[in-house]
């Protein structure tokens, strides 16, 4: 499928065929949007344990295999407990009650990646006004632009913790004394986005106590450990260890953000079908998408489509979608087989020699 073929731009057909879409999609799936409370608490939390139980075992076994073998573990199994973040961003507060606080306490604050970052940016994503345009946060021509945005956009990511470190332990405390500094802070560094021309709006209301509370937690940390690095409280290569898995986790989610859409808009609205089409899913037969692509994150283009329906109701969503739809619904495009083909598609994309049309901007 080429990316005429994949993009489709607003219009009266477009409303139909969104329309058609939606209201199969809803009337399939009407009953599976509640979540539930026992199977995030039971799966975030044993992510979680097992997370921070193999980061302990790579910083404290002897053997370097024995703790490569750890900090792998380690990675996988953190990077699906952080994932809940985008679960945060969409689930009823009222269904989950205490999950936004037990998520930061055990992974956002000590990870330095609290909600605050992500809450009321990712929504901005969904915006069916927003979505592939140059408001989006989230968005990129990638397939449109240089083969070298790629690996820049990888090593952004790896380079994501020292990022967290200066964000928390040095612009939080010195916005205190210095307006511009927390000015630039809030618009340019407080946001888990991928454009790097979105600016942030100063939180409001009830948000702003949140934003404030999860912010103060997340200083205090980056700062206790900075110093406790520097007094030999924590051994430096203890930090390292750390450093590094977190650096692991970060990479392996921008990865999955590589591919978790076809990035092939121009900048153009897209009809509600052009965005899902722009957007993928990777479901079974294969395991390893569970992997690199938790949290119902390898039904990616689906929860595009219901982004009210909790992660663990998508599989089931996805069966009926695919049971009921025929083949020539613009439902089953949006399937693909894995992580290499998707890859291989977007490398090859950005070698195709075009008319510079598109503001080529590495990830910040």
């Amino acid at each position: 499928m080429g990316i005429s073929e994949t993009i489709r731009p607003a219009g009266p057909d477009a409303r139909r065929e969104d329309d058609a879409m939606l209201r199969a999609a809803a009337d399939l799936t009407r009953e599976l949007s509640r979540a539930n409370p026992a199977i995030y608490w039971a799966d975030f939390g044993l992510s979680a344990l097992v997370g921070y139980a193999a980061l302990a075992g790579a910083i404290l076994w002897a053997s370097p295999w024995a703790a490569l073998a750890s900090a792998v573990v380690a990675v996988l199994a953190l990077y699906r407990a952080g994932s809940f973040i985008h679960e945060l961003t969409h689930v009823k507060h009222s269904d989950l009650p205490g999950f936004r606080f037990g998520w930061n306490a055990l992974v956002g604050v000590p990870l330095m990646t609290p909600s605050f970052l992500y809450e009321g940016v990712h929504t901005q994503h969904h915006a069916r006004t927003r979505y592939g345009t140059v408001q989006d946060p989230e968005y990129l021509p990638l397939a449109l632009m240089k083969p070298w945005t790629l690996p820049v956009f990888v090593v952004a990511a790896a380079l994501a913790p020292i990022g967290v470190l200066i964000r928390f332990g040095v612009l939080t405390p010195l916005g205190l004394i210095i307006p511009v500094v927390r000015a630039k802070t809030v618009a340019s560094y407080s946001a888990l986005a991928t454009n790097p021309a979105y600016r942030r709006r100063a939180p409001e209301g009830a948000f702003r106590r949140i934003w404030l509370a999860q912010e103060a937690a997340a200083s205090v940390w980056a700062i206790a450990l900075i110093a406790m690095v520097a007094t030999g409280v924590i051994p430096l290569r203890a930090f390292a260890i750390f450093l590094g898995i977190l650096s692991g986790l970060m990479i392996l989610n921008q990865i999955r953000t590589l591919v978790a859409h076809l990035w092939e808009n121009e900048g153009e609205p897209m009809s509600v079908t052009g965005q899902y089409l722009d957007s993928v899913n990777v479901p079974p037969p294969g395991l390893l998408p569970e992997l690199w692509a938790p949290v119902g994150l390898r039904y990616h283009a689906l929860h595009h489509l219901l982004p009210s329906v909790p992660y663990h109701a998508l599989p089931e969503a996805h069966r009926r979608l695919v049971a009921l739809l025929g083949p020539e619904s613009a439902y089953h495009p949006a399937n693909h087989r894995g992580l290499v083909p998707l890859v291989t598609r977007l490398v090859r994309s950005t070698m195709v020699v075009r008319p510079a049309r598109v503001a080529e901007q590495p990830s910040a």
